[in-house]
């Protein structure tokens, strides 16, 4: 039986502001669900309110996996049920080698029982492993004697991602607006490096403005979100859709999410200018 991140009527506050206003929806390991909406609709929100972001405060509603419910569990906790954030801009981390960060970031998730202080996967398994997988994405072995992310470009902070997903193997993997900032021949080998890794035993949620992370993960479902909710779901059709025309018809066919929409933007607008 697959496995089940479930959604129900979430809400999410960032400070005093309410973000997201009830969001409901279900992803199950093998499928792929994009979610696109317009800046400020509150897809980030989401992304970050799942992995345990202590920014983003849930006030009602709930997350589970596979009836686990993850309102008090932290994000390496999270991780451990199996779930995955690449983030829009990766931080980097300056010292700290990719293989070190990665043997650490295996080791944490494939145990949830280990203690601080305790060994780490055994060396040579790590390393037939790393070298197996950056062969099979068509990453270079020097990659993974860099610092973590300093002096990447865009396209080498995603790869990094998707080598961190192809090592950790989560259940579900939230792609926070991947293909941001990256160039055409960037955007094919990120996209083409998450279908290798695409399958039965993995769910996909790709937050994204445009297609191009779509070409070569087409989605079952397409959801769009609108002022802190999911305001209709579609299939493939639907981020065509609204590749080609914006937003425009969406507005039009739910025009109460709209109102608020505009009412939100008045109100960061006057923000603004006190």
């Amino acid at each position: 039986m697959s496995s089940l991140l479930k959604i129900d009527n979430l809400h999410v506050n960032v400070g005093d502001t309410e973000i997201l206003k009830g969001v409901n929806l279900e992803i199950r390991q093998g499928e792929i669900h994009a979610l696109m909406g317009p800046n400020g609709s509150g897809k980030s929100t989401l992304a970050y309110a799942l992995v345990g972001h202590p920014k983003y405060e849930i006030t009602q509603g709930t997350v589970t996996v596979d009836g686990t419910d993850l309102a008090d569990l932290d994000p390496t906790q999270r991780a451990r049920l199996g779930l995955f954030l690449a983030f829009q801009y990766p931080v980097t981390i300056p010292g700290v080698k990719v293989a070190d960060f990665l043997r650490h970031a295996m080791t944490n998730v494939r145990n949830p029982d280990r203690k601080e202080g305790e060994e780490l996967m055994p060396m040579r398994e790590f390393r037939t492993e790393l070298r197996d997988t950056m062969k099979e994405l068509d990453i270079d072995a020097e990659f993974a004697r860099r610092y973590l992310n300093d002096g990447f470009s865009g396209g080498e902070k995603k790869r990094m991602e998707i080598l961190q997903l192809a090592l950790l193997k989560p259940k579900f993997a939230i792609l926070d607006e991947t293909d941001s900032g990256l160039d055409s021949d960037a955007v094919r080998v990120v996209s083409e490096g998450l279908a290798k890794l695409s399958g039965p035993e993995m769910g996909v949620l790709i937050i994204t403005h445009h297609e191009r992370l779509l070409e070569y993960n087409i989605p079952q479902f397409t959801h769009v979100m609108l002022a802190g909710r999911i305001v209709e779901t579609g299939d493939a059709a639907l981020a065509h859709e609204l590749h080609a025309n914006g937003y425009a018809g969406i507005r039009e066919r739910h025009p109460d999410a709209a109102a608020e929409e505009q009412v939100a933007q008045t109100q960061d607008t006057a923000g603004a200018g006190t």
